[in-house]
């Protein structure tokens, strides 16, 4: 279903700038009046497609706090109670979830260690117990205190938040380990494949909006057409975004924080070009020893030889598991090689000023930031098979050098893809060229509205 919802126009001159009504699209800094949609709908940007907000409806909240609380209970059961068991020649080996990182730590990979722990653990439990606090104070209509720093909390740690990158690597690692032993799972490993469904549905009734609702515009156009329009971004018509609470301020009025939640405010990303190529060298610089190193050793029966990446690939590909296989080469070699050859594109053409399908730039980026966590994949399988093949002479798994600068590059590759800003794609675009040079706006552009 498809919908009329008129672009606003920015009204800069002497009476300030009326941003009532409004709100910018963060990826390509577009500028639109907040319309109500019907419950479910979500608006979208009509020109990079990126979803400015979504209509929530009067149960969202409820939703949320159930949701929320359903999968801190599920988070409490699988961290608590056995995970899988190994049984190999009359030895059973019981892992728990913390057992991986614990295994990390006592083999001296200490930073490999803490990124398990956080990804897999911390970060998800702060993230549903800092929702449900903000949902808790909303459903009893008080303002909780560091309800902005909270929200941006929550929001800092969904990235890095990586359950499902972590389901796939048990199922992996339950697939190579079962031509070497029998495998039980454990209670814990039920509720935490429950968990995944739930905590994907929590996330998608968690918005801004139940916290800061919008401000929809009451027929006609905000503002008004005193002064000199300028459609083409925020930045152009002197605003500011907050990329927590979707506010729109004035440049000239506000200092460096939102006055509704006290994020940082920016017209752009700072340094955003600079710090991105600094953190793609540094992944590039990571990768080279990642891919040359040993990431792994299988002793059995006190012999076993280093294995790097790709000839874990190669090996499971010859032992008739190619679908395991395929899935390990793209998400441990496709996927980074194919982040850092998307990000270096994308800022040679923001560098060169290139006006070359701005809208499928943005899409290459939205894809690039998405994908960056299943590189993740193969550190948790290492994290996995230390703890779980840890049976003396009989069998053992130790994780190799090469996991060290893997783990880098990964991160690495996540802060990049993180710092670089899409709206700087953008503003060399005059988006309203139909306007023959005419600044003032007065038709509607039409803008997605996707039913959730």
């Amino acid at each position: 279903m498809t919908a009329s919802v008129a672009r606003s126009a920015i009204v800069a001159g002497s009476r300030g700038v009326s941003t009532h009504g409004l709100i910018a699209c963060h990826e390509c800094d577009a500028v639109y009046r907040l319309e109500a949609l019907p419950e479910g709908a979500a608006a979208h940007c009509s020109f990079c497609d990126a979803q400015l907000y979504k209509q929530v409806s009067s149960h969202t909240l409820d939703q949320s706090m159930a949701l929320h609380f359903a999968a801190l209970m599920l988070f409490i059961i699988a961290n608590t109670l056995p995970f899988i068991s190994l049984k190999f020649a009359g030895r059973v080996e019981t892992d728990m979830l913390m057992s991986g990182p614990m295994a990390l730590f006592n083999v001296g990979m200490d930073g490999i260690g803490l990124l398990v722990l956080m990804t897999s653990i911390l970060f998800p439990l702060l993230s549903m117990v800092a929702a449900l606090y903000l949902l808790i104070a909303a459903r009893l209509d008080i303002q909780p205190p560091g309800k902005g720093m909270v929200y941006r909390m929550v929001r800092f740690m969904e990235p890095w938040s990586m359950l499902g990158v972590f389901m796939l690597a048990v199922l992996i690692a339950i697939v190579k380990l079962l031509d070497l032993a029998e495998i039980e799972a454990g209670i814990a490993l039920f509720a935490f494949a429950a968990l995944l469904p739930v905590s994907v549905m929590a996330q998608q009734r968690f918005d801004s909006s139940l916290f800061w609702p919008h401000q929809f515009c009451e027929g006609g156009r905000d503002g008004g057409k005193n002064g000199e329009i300028n459609p083409n971004s925020a930045l152009k018509g002197g605003l500011l975004h907050c990329h927590t609470c979707a506010l729109l301020v004035e440049q000239s009025k506000h200092g460096s924080h939102c006055p509704r939640c006290g994020d940082h405010l920016h017209a752009r990303k700072p340094d955003s070009l600079a710090r991105t190529w600094a953190l793609l060298i540094a992944a590039i610089v990571m990768l080279l020893p990642a891919n040359i190193l040993p990431i792994m050793t299988v002793i059995r029966f006190g012999q076993g030889e280093p294995s790097t990446i790709l000839a874990g690939v190669v090996h499971l590909i010859g032992a008739g598991m190619w679908p395991l296989g395929l899935i390990i080469f793209f998400a441990s070699i496709m996927v980074p090689v194919s982040k850092l050859v998307a990000l270096v594109f994308l800022l040679f053409s923001v560098q060169r000023k290139s006006t070359w399908k701005p809208d499928d730039r943005t899409r290459l980026y939205r894809v690039t930031e998405m994908i960056g966590s299943w590189s993740m994949v193969d550190i948790f399988i290492i994290g996995i098979l230390t703890s779980l093949v840890s049976l003396d002479a009989l069998s053992t798994i130790r994780p190799g050098a090469a996991a060290s600068y893997f783990a880098g590059a990964v991160v690495l590759t996540m802060l990049a893809a993180q710092s670089f800003d899409p709206r700087l794609i953008w503003d060399d675009i005059e988006r309203c060229s139909e306007h023959d040079g005419n600044d003032a706006v007065t038709d509607a552009l039409p803008m997605e509205q996707a039913h959730g």
